[in-house]
């Protein structure tokens, strides 16, 4: 193919969320023809899921949980797959106990071995909360709220292993992504819409990109082929720093590694996914996949996390620093005609999934706009909706 005088309106690289979601775009809303490569075997980017070699659905990558308030983004997607509801819970081990993470009123009674209704609570923790002059740090968001005993029992050992480095060096957003609760609710999200596509993640990216306009080329590098393929413009969903041949150094990212394992149980633990933030275990969490998709199975498949300094980048570690070096970047690509950055490594953000699709759809908006001046980019969609509420689905 690569031989050939084919010419594309844009080369898209990375088969992710960001990628997905522009090339679609992009084919069905202005007739583009899209050329979508990837270095990964596999569309889908981390959100990839497939059946083991025991015919269980499992997610690569580690566990994704869709969950967004934003109906405009459950509307887009819902052309490409049916939903099925599904409320993450998770539970932490601590002091030998399993108890609802993030931290409730059920947390706290069992840890304390108290009775306490929510108010309570809220008056044993405004006793716990350690004042912070100035709150800059991870660990100065959750000692300012819940005081020192908690922080080491869920935050402090999970984040050091999480980002190889103690809460004290990393930006306040990375603990303010998770609440602390005077109620029972054990929710880990609590937006509007939560639910996980019927089939898969991977039938829903398939469907997305069933399209004539749009080609597929996996297995492949985009430094080794970005000159034997004709392209107007570029769509770049890969680390931005990258791009550049690390002109300014790297941007530091974490990464995770996966041990996969089928065991001869229906079930291995009460919820889908069990933290452990002792330093003393390796890993951070379990994932069962079985309570995620709803698979009937008389076999379980479990993912066990290690996170690791080496691999595919995973998370931007946020640090300001890191985002300084960032901007030197970001100043490039403004620089650049005719590239596209997005993305979680495209943009250095610690995206969830609704924003990165968010952002692509904003993309696309503003190339319907500025470039084609379309009034309104986006097509009324008259399929049915399965739009994943709080109803049942």
């Amino acid at each position: 193919m690569l031989g050939n005088n084919t010419s594309y309106d844009y080369l898209i690289v990375g088969a992710g969320f960001a990628g997905a979601v522009l090339a679609e775009r992009l084919a069905a809303g202005l007739n583009k023809k899209i050329l979508l490569i990837d270095r990964r075997p596999h569309i889908g980017g981390n959100a990839y899921d497939c059946l083991d070699e025991a015919g269980i659905l499992i997610h690569k990558y580690g566990p994704h949980i869709f969950h967004t308030n934003s109906r405009r983004i459950v509307d887009y997607l819902s052309r490409f797959t049916k939903w099925r509801k599904y409320e993450h819970k998770v539970l932490a081990q601590v002091d030998n106990l399993l108890v609802p993470m993030p931290i409730n009123l059920t947390t706290l009674n069992k840890i304390y071995g108290l009775k306490m209704n929510s108010d309570e609570a809220q008056v044993f923790l405004d006793s716990k909360a350690e004042p912070v002059e100035k709150v800059l740090t991870s660990a100065d968001v959750v000692i300012s709220k819940i005081g020192t005993d908690l922080y080491e029992k869920f935050f402090r050992g999970y984040t050091r292993k999480q980002w190889g480095m103690d809460p004290s060096e990393l930006d306040k957003t990375v603990t303010s992504r998770v609440p602390t609760r005077t109620t029972e609710d054990d929710r880990y999200f609590t937006d509007e819409f939560q639910c996980m596509p019927l089939d898969g993640y991977t039938k829903m990216f398939e469907k997305m990109l069933d399209h004539p306009n749009i080609t597929i080329m996996l297995d492949i590098d985009f430094n080794t082929v970005k000159d034997k393929i004709k392209y107007s413009k570029l769509v770049f969903t890969g680390p931005i720093d990258e791009y550049f041949n690390y002109k300014y150094g790297k941007l530091p990212y974490r990464s995770l590694k996966f041990i996969h394992k089928t065991v001869n149980t229906k079930t291995y633990q009460p919820v889908a996914v069990v933290n452990y933030p002792s330093e003393d275990v390796e890993y951070t969490r379990i994932t069962e996949y079985k309570y995620l998709t709803g698979q009937s199975h008389p076999l379980t498949s479990l993912t066990w996390e290690y996170p690791s300094s080496v691999g595919d980048p995973f998370y931007p570690i946020p640090k300001a620093e890191n985002y300084e070096l960032y901007k030197k970047y970001e100043l490039l690509a403004e620089e650049t005609p005719d590239v596209i950055f997005i993305g979680r490594l495209g943009s250095y953000r610690y995206y969830n999934m609704d924003q990165v699709v968010g952002q692509a759809l904003a993309a696309y908006n503003r190339i319907a706009t500025e470039k084609h001046g379309l009034d309104c980019p986006m097509p009324q969609h008259q399929e049915d909706q399965y739009v994943c509420s709080k109803a049942a689905i």
